[in-house]
């Protein structure tokens, strides 16, 4: 994957030019269609999942609880907490992704994993809290 395309993602943009070849080689790309389910209340994290393109929304018991867009992260909660989602991730339209696994997360800078985990703290102060404990 070209590292461009990963530091164009607000979370990755301050990447080294290093860390971004790095991470880009283990990142897969991948596609959703819209109604698509992208995570599933009570399943395991076991990837971040970074929006290139297109939108979701996130339901808890059915409830819209928030909508994601072009780079909003997705796992990042559940994937450094290792709890279980607690709500569904769904695509509203078409998507690009761009996914890393907890594998390829331990690969990442002290500095970005503390941005990600700023991005949990921030969602959690405003009652979103990550709310697919993605």
């Amino acid at each position: 994957m070209d590292p461009n395309r990963l530091t164009a993602i607000p979370i990755f943009s301050n990447l080294s030019e290093e860390e971004a070849r790095r991470l880009a080689a283990f990142a897969t790309e991948t596609s959703a269609a819209e109604g698509q389910i992208l995570m599933k209340e009570g399943d395991y994290s076991t990837e971040l999942i970074a929006i290139e393109e297109g939108t979701a929304d996130v339901l808890r018991a059915g409830e819209k609880i928030a909508s994601l867009k072009q780079g909003d992260l997705i796992g990042e909660m559940g994937l450094l907490e290792r709890e279980p989602r607690n709500a569904d991730v769904i695509a509203t339209s078409p998507m690009r992704l761009l996914k890393q696994t907890h594998w390829e997360i331990r690969r990442m800078s002290q500095e970005t994993v503390e941005r990600i985990k700023q991005i949990v703290t921030e969602r959690r102060q405003a009652g979103v809290a990550d709310p697919a404990h993605q």
